[in-house]
């Protein structure tokens, strides 16, 4: 039996009709994101839960109880950091050895504030990030652009409607399912299937990064990264600095006291990446663009221990003294370490853990008790489980946070 867990079920009808998902059993069931930011989470299945713990994709296929594949679809503008803000939800299935496919436009039409319209193109950088993650995990993580009328040269452009996209005739919120890159995606879903039926998921899985059609398109996405890329430093990677972990240690011994010292693991690495963020602290779009950081720069095996260099965070605007072997964080746009610790308090109010049980409503109790398995680990919202999960370290002009191991 495959089941389809959705967020929207125009997608999921879509996925089934035009795939070979058609002639089997399918049976499709509604996806909630988090218990953030929905109650009823806890009915989401374990082996199912184990792919959101970053952030939730579009659509999950599973059979028999067995994730197959994460699909992501998105419409935004690709330029900069946005293209990544979606990449820790392709992160977190590939972690777990589930294929992940990313449906992203080549471009779309944008107004700017000066009144100029123009193709928003997308950032050529994701290919190298999914590529950087396959190499890792061996496991497919794949891009299809969305159709547009990018290569329309008869469309007016100040006349395009729906920013440039192309939707199906028959899913008007799905994309164009004769065009040549939903073609593709469908049969490499179709691949999927078929070696999943015949192997089996696990070893199944395991064997799809050496399937021909997977090959042929993760060289594809090898070319059109080649074809794309520029000479100058894309988003988000301008955005870094790599700095000697001295530096970094320094700055953190203000922390340290007879009873307490900085941890081993930060100590373990002679360089550190720094994303700074010289912004007001927020969510999205910097959550899978430090997800993304980490497979480009930092990340030699399955998890943040196997990291070549240390991965931090900074907000505010990052100023290193080489001679010093310091650095100083200054505040340009108020964040603060009150705004980490606010949203994380907000997040707590969802919390189950401190009421008696004669407090729990009937239907409170399974997501109680999923809590006292998990902790609050889904009950924080999307950017503070991304931070705290990837970054070594996170820090603001008036606080820091760290891990020890």
């Amino acid at each position: 039996m495959y089941r389809i867990w959705y967020s929207t079920e125009d997608f999921a009808d879509y996925i089934i009709e035009y795939t070979n998902l058609k002639d089997k059993a399918v049976e499709k069931k509604k996806l909630y994101e988090s218990d953030a930011n929905n109650k009823n989470f806890h009915k989401v299945p374990d082996h199912i839960k184990k792919i959101l713990y970053l952030d939730c994709p579009d659509l999950i296929i599973e059979l028999n109880d067995e994730p197959i594949l994460s699909i992501e679809l998105s419409k935004e503008a690709g330029t900069g950091h946005n293209a990544f803000q979606r990449f820790a939800r392709l992160a977190a299935a590939v972690e777990n050895n589930v294929p992940a496919f990313y449906i992203y436009p080549e471009a779309v039409v944008i107004e700017r504030k000066d009144s100029s319209i123009r193709w928003d193109k997308f950032n050529p950088l994701v290919f190298k990030a999914l590529n950087d993650m396959m190499d890792i995990y061996k496991i497919p993580a794949l891009l299809f652009f969305h159709p547009s009328r990018l290569n329309d040269t008869d469309a007016d452009i100040t006349k395009i409607e729906n920013k440039g996209l192309v939707n199906d005739e028959n899913y008007i919120s799905c994309p164009n399912s004769s065009d040549d890159e939903m073609q593709a995606m469908f049969r490499t879903i179709n691949e999927i299937v078929k070696t999943i039926e015949e192997k089996g998921v696990i070893e199944g899985r395991g064997s799809l990064i050496s399937n021909m059609v997977i090959r042929e398109r993760r060289n594809k996405m090898a070319e059109d990264y080649a074809a794309r890329a520029t000479s100058e430093t894309p988003s988000p990677l301008s955005s870094t600095k790599e700095i000697d972990t001295e530096i970094l240690l320094n700055y953190l011994s203000k922390y340290e006291s007879d009873e307490y010292q900085i941890g081993s693991l930060l100590r373990s690495r002679e360089k550190t990446i720094v994303y700074c963020v010289n912004a007001k602290f927020r969510g999205d779009p910097y959550p899978g663009a430090l997800a993304a950081i980490d497979y480009l720069k930092c990340r030699e095996g399955k998890t943040f221990e196997d990291r070549k260099y240390n991965l931090i965070m900074v907000w505010g605007k990052l100023s290193v003294d080489l001679e010093k072997q310091s650095m100083e964080v200054i505040d340009e746009n108020g964040s603060s370490i009150k705004d980490f610790v606010s949203d994380v308090k907000s997040c707590e109010n969802r919390n189950l853990l401190t009421k008696e049980y004669q407090q729990l409503n009937n239907s409170d109790i399974p997501r109680y008790y999923m809590q006292v398995r998990y902790g609050s680990m889904f009950s924080k919202v999307k950017h503070i489980r991304v931070y705290s999960y990837f970054a070594d370290a996170i820090i603001f002009p008036d606080g820091s946070l760290w891990r020890d191991a």
